[in-house]
């Protein structure tokens, strides 16, 4: 891998981490078509890089909510809780699933899932969800109205995002709009809940890495995915959260639908 191609991961997981079109897929069909292919060891520890980068993107941007919430754990069974106290409470449910579903098929969604044509599947079944999502949703809820079966079902989409092309915000903000809340307001959920599980599989795979015996120059690669995926994905947050007060999903549904169709296409020529 190159430094270039570096740099072009790196932005491609900045944006579509946040953005409803799968980081997963877009890494495995980047290197599918372009050949930007590791040994697979390496290929997992440099997504493990670019996802630290936009762990290190979310964190920074929501620092005053999660502050809030850290400093509300020694108040989370209080009987009248303030906004901080719901929110921590209500990011622990959400990330039930995601923990269940990780312990029991880990190793199927590592080994079996990540491949173009799961991809490709994934990328159609999400953008028909997002169609549904937007026509069916009443959109008038703000995140303060959630409740625990809400940020249940949103973990539940969160899960489901495990498979690579239906998208962590894709799946969850659709969720949101299942029950009836603003997409803004399911994105900003959305990103807190992504905490925890990222944060969780990033310590998990840097330990990994930490053992491994690298390449020469991969350490400087891994350095330059870290600081562009989260830059990129900054600004994204930033921006997309903007374009969601204002804007329907149907512009992302349509583009995930056309790299699907591309990927068929692809996948018959090879």
């Amino acid at each position: 891998m190159s430094l270039a191609a570096a740099i072009l991961l790196g932005a491609i997981q900045g944006l579509t981490e946040f953005l409803p079109v799968s980081s997963s897929a877009h890494l495995i069909l980047a290197r599918a078509f372009f050949g930007w292919e590791l040994e697979p060891e390496f290929a997992l520890a440099f997504d493990v890089a670019l996802h630290i980068g936009t762990l290190a993107a979310i964190v920074t941007f929501f620092r005053a909510e999660i502050l809030g919430m850290v400093t509300a754990v020694p108040r989370l069974h209080a009987r009248q809780p303030d906004p901080s106290v719901v929110m921590a409470r209500l990011i622990a449910v959400g990330t039930i699933p995601v923990v269940i579903v990780v312990l029991l098929f880990n190793d199927i969604i590592e080994n079996v899932l990540r491949t173009p044509s799961v991809a490709a599947g994934a990328l159609a079944v999400g953008a028909v969800l997002m169609l549904i999502g937007e026509r069916v949703g009443t959109q008038t809820r703000s995140e303060n109205t959630l409740t625990w079966r809400d940020a249940l079902l949103i973990g539940v989409a969160q899960s489901a995002a495990l498979i690579p092309g239906m998208s962590r915000s894709g799946s969850t903000i659709s969720m949101g709009l299942f029950l009836g809340v603003r997409r803004d307001a399911a994105a900003r959920f959305t990103f807190l809940l992504a905490i925890p599980a990222m944060l969780a599989a990033a310590a998990k795979e840097s330990l990994a890495l930490m053992e491994m015996q690298l390449p020469e120059g991969m350490m400087t690669l891994l350095v330059v995915g870290v600081v562009v995926s989260a830059l990129v994905g900054y600004i994204t947050i930033k921006y997309f959260l903007r374009f969601l007060g204002s804007n329907r999903l149907d512009l992302f549904a349509a583009y995930r639908l056309i790299l699907a169709a591309i990927t068929v296409f692809w996948l018959a020529r090879h």
